[in-house]
């Protein structure tokens, strides 16, 4: 009888990569999303990408995915197209996505196995034990058998993050993954994120709106306004910044006289 071969990434052929973001644009018809956008994220570091809604940063964490392609400029993985098929085989990614996109009929333990077995990329038994140390990692191995339905949003947010390390990845992508959250299920998010730093040594760009997460566990973090890159600075530099734009991004204040949506521009 024939065994599978496992073509899971090993731990030892794997690093943390590089990603190169290069004068990038984006338009969809005559609505310009991103202009000029540039950046390097390295290797193993915490990179947060914030901005208002609307600013184009999960179209943009889209892109490093490989998901869509720009407009124009380039975006490499260690010097490797990202939307290329042969760039997604060589560099293990995981997304994790703002919704979960967690399968609703399917367990939380068949949520993890269902891409590595329908790939074959191992056997039954090592995906067990990847799944079971992603679900151990993270503190819920005791919901393996639980369907998404039954758990609490925060639960779900960590069942997708535990999809995502089945694969061990070099670069792990999160979109806006506190939101809809509780203060301290954030602040647990934030420190899941910080601590798989440490364990699987994974470069990790976060796309989020979330001040404190951004300004506690990023190395940098990366400012986008209306499509455009307003600065890329440490959360030190950013605290102590005068730019209006950061000020205001930071510490809004309201101002009940003078409401913002009268100032805002008319949905066409």
């Amino acid at each position: 009888m024939s065994s599978t071969r496992s073509v899971f990434p090993q731990r030892e052929d794997r690093a943390p990569v590089t990603v190169s973001v290069s004068d990038v644009g984006k338009s969809y018809g005559d609505q310009r999303v991103l202009t000029d956008i540039s950046f390097d994220v390295k290797p193993g570091e915490i990179f947060v990408i914030m901005g208002p809604s609307g600013s184009g940063k999960s179209v943009l964490l889209r892109h490093i995915a490989g998901l869509e392609r720009p407009t124009a400029g380039t975006i490499t993985i260690n010097g490797d197209n990202p939307t290329v098929a042969e760039t997604r085989n060589r560099f293990a990614l995981a997304l994790v996505f703002q919704s979960g996109a967690l399968f609703n009929s399917l367990s939380v333990y068949d949520n993890l196995a269902l891409y590595p077995l329908e790939h074959s990329l191992g056997s039954k038994k090592e995906t067990r034990e990847r799944v079971m140390r992603a679900l151990r990692i993270l503190s819920i191995e005791n919901a393996a058998h639980k369907l998404p339905a039954d758990l609490s949003g925060g639960m779900r947010k960590r069942v997708a993050i535990a999809r995502a390390l089945v694969m061990e990845p070099q670069l792990l992508l999160y979109d806006e993954p506190t939101s809809e959250l509780d203060p301290i299920m954030a602040a647990t998010i934030a420190e899941i994120i910080a601590t798989l730093k440490e364990e699987y040594a994974v470069t990790s760009i976060v796309v989020s709106h979330d001040r404190d997460l951004s300004l506690t566990i990023a190395d940098r973090v990366a400012l986008l306004n209306h499509g455009k890159l307003v600065t890329i600075a440490t959360p030190t530099e950013l605290k102590a910044s005068t730019h209006p734009i950061i000020t205001e991004f930071l510490d809004p204040k309201i101002d009940i006289q003078n409401p913002r949506f009268k100032s805002l521009e008319a949905i066409p």
